[in-house]
């Protein structure tokens, strides 16, 4: 014994979960995941990983709800410094992909603030992953050249009124549920057009998916009617028009890959 403290700091890696189900993730991301003694989840994402990583690992949630957040973002970083100090292998389990509206930064940043060691896994974005469950490309030749954007729960800014009016850009709404009625209003009187197609894709790549489809005039009467909660992605634009690629608009809410 020579009496010198052994560095036992353990490290930090933010994966990105994708749109839930488990074998959407990436190569290098369950690699991790079946190495991590900590797993601290959220509530999107892959969420059915008790059969997939050791007895022993720790599994925390702290995942949130709209308007509802039981683990404020401060005590996340806490907790992912706090585990990595007790020399834990600590993965962050994301949904969709940790820098994309995933508060990812901050906790890199809390992180490397502490002296943590930190990496970042890139996930399949749900921006990009419902949609596409749905039948409906983001982008699309002759259609969409451009995609924005939006979190939900954001003002409505120039940028997106200005992507709203250019019907050759796509416009990608996360966590909009709630904010849908206030983001239509805001549209239609920056003169967007009412006809401009809209699509909301509930529980997207999930067996119970649904697709709701309508236009920026009706959308909200339409999603009222449907019952329409979050999870889920709103589309808005021409890629958004029924019949686009499907033939049958109703094979949209079969689809699961």
């Amino acid at each position: 014994m020579t009496g010198r403290m052994i560095n036992t700091v353990g490290r930090v890696d933010l994966i990105g979960g994708g749109p839930g189900p488990i074998d959407l993730l990436t190569l290098r991301a369950w690699r991790l995941l079946t190495r991590a003694e900590v797993v601290v989840m959220d509530r999107l994402g892959p969420t059915d990983i008790r059969d997939h990583v050791g007895p022993d690992v720790e599994i925390i949630d702290v995942g949130k709800l709209p308007g509802h957040h039981p683990v404020p973002q401060d005590e996340i970083n806490e907790l992912l410094v706090a585990r990595a100090r007790d020399g834990k292998r600590v993965v962050r389990l994301k949904g969709g992909d940790p820098f994309v509206f995933g508060r990812g930064g901050e906790e890199v940043a809390a992180c490397l603030a502490a002296g943590i060691p930190v990496d970042v896994v890139p996930g399949i974005s749900s921006a990009v992953a419902v949609p596409q469950a749905a039948g409906i490309p983001i982008t699309h030749r002759g259609v969409a050249g451009a995609v924005h954007i939006m979190n939900g729960p954001s003002e409505v800014t120039e940028a997106t009124l200005a992507a709203l009016r250019d019907d050759s850009v796509t416009t990608v709404i996360l966590m909009g549920v709630g904010a849908l009625p206030r983001i239509v209003s805001d549209a239609l009187h920056a003169g967007v057009p009412a006809d401009r197609p809209v699509a909301i894709v509930e529980r997207g790549h999930h067996r119970d998916q649904r697709t709701t489809r309508s236009t920026l005039g009706s959308v909200v009467v339409d999603a009222g009617l449907a019952g329409v909660r979050n999870p889920a992605v709103i589309v808005v634009g021409e890629v958004a028009r029924a019949g686009l690629l499907l033939p049958d608009p109703q094979l949209a809410g079969d689809i699961v890959l």
